[in-house]
């Protein structure tokens, strides 16, 4: 079986670490999937999370863009309910001009914040409820026919950067598909209903101008290093971090190790950790055969790849072990 590998980057910001060093992380890890092979790396948006530097999406897309040569790059996504469509529309319309060819817009309904966050961002609680009618209105500034009229994106119009509806219930999975656009489930942290979107996808898609049959993109986590030892070491640290992220955010100081112990087996935990679910942990051959059964599971055309880890070279390593393994290179 060979399917299309890409990468979510989280832009992860370490322990101790700085937004300029998780940046510099981030264009090593592009240039790093780019000559493996990798379709292309996204990068999501968060707001008001120490923990993640990927705030201004595109802003980090055209630097990681300027410092690769060829990989797709994009959003994964945009939480358009944050934002006016024109303006996005305006953003990656500048990136697809700047890098021909290039450019993704993945686009996700949810806040991606908490709600005093997403009062800060100056938008109303019922923006959500917009999202389909704000994907057409973008979907028309990035084409040649904007739906209201004496009103384009400059750049933007003309450019038809290909639009992806991120989502992980049945909602977004029914809108993409009566839109005719690519679906990407975010198995990655949201497993549950991962079998019932993707065939309820398949099932209603439509065809539309962007996209003639339906395509999958399953996120999925990867813990892969050179042995299974190793990468089950790797991924019991990542199980502890999680731990640490969610339920310590708000504490003055971090759980000890026998907090952690205790939590991991406590229904907060285990809830924690079911986000987990479906990750691949072992070494290249391990890593492959998981992905193949899971893209078949997932009925995917491609999967999009987290790589957990407690370091850089950690993730780096495991982005090219899984690259051999599923001889991305050909």
């Amino acid at each position: 079986m060979s399917i299309p590998l890409s990468i979510l980057d989280l832009a992860p910001i370490r322990s101790g670490g700085s937004a300029a060093e998780t940046f510099s992380e981030s264009v090593r890890l592009a240039q790093t999937a780019e000559a493996n092979g990798y379709t292309r790396v996204w990068y999501a948006e968060h707001h008001n999370m120490s923990s993640i530097a990927s705030s201004a999406t595109s802003v980090l897309i055209g630097h990681i863009a300027y410092h690769t040569k060829s990989i797709r790059l994009g959003s994964g996504g945009i939480m358009l309910p944050n934002h006016s469509p024109l303006v996005i529309a305006e953003q990656f319309g500048t990136l697809e001009t700047l890098f021909p060819g290039r450019i993704d817009l993945g686009l996700g309904r949810a806040p991606g914040t908490d709600q005093l966050t997403f009062q800060a961002l100056r938008r109303d609680p019922a923006a959500s409820d917009a999202f389909p009618h704000d994907v057409l209105e973008l979907q028309a500034y990035l084409g040649e026919t904007s739906r209201i009229e004496g009103v384009n994106a400059y750049p933007g119009y003309g450019t038809n950067v290909p639009l992806y509806i991120l989502g992980s219930s049945l909602f977004g999975a029914r809108l993409a598909a009566q839109l005719g656009l690519p679906y990407s489930f975010a198995s990655h942290f949201a497993p549950d209903a991962l079998v019932q979107a993707v065939t309820t996808y398949r099932n209603e898609f439509r065809p539309s101008a962007q996209l003639a049959e339906p395509y999958v993109i399953a996120g999925v986590g990867v813990v892969a290093a050179e042995s299974n030892s190793e990468a089950h070491r790797i991924m019991e640290q990542v199980r502890r971090d999680r731990i640490q992220l969610f339920l310590g955010r708000n504490r003055p100081t971090p759980f000890t190790e026998a907090e952690i112990d205790m939590l991991l087996d406590s229904s907060h935990g285990e809830s924690i950790l079911n986000m987990l679910k479906y990750t691949a942990v072992g070494d290249g051959a391990t890593v492959a055969q998981y992905l193949e059964d899971f893209a078949r599971t997932a009925q995917a055309d491609e999967l999009i790849t987290v790589h957990n880890s407690s370091s850089a070279a950690q993730r780096l390593a495991s982005v090219e072990i899984s690259a051999r393994a599923m001889n991305l290179a050909g």
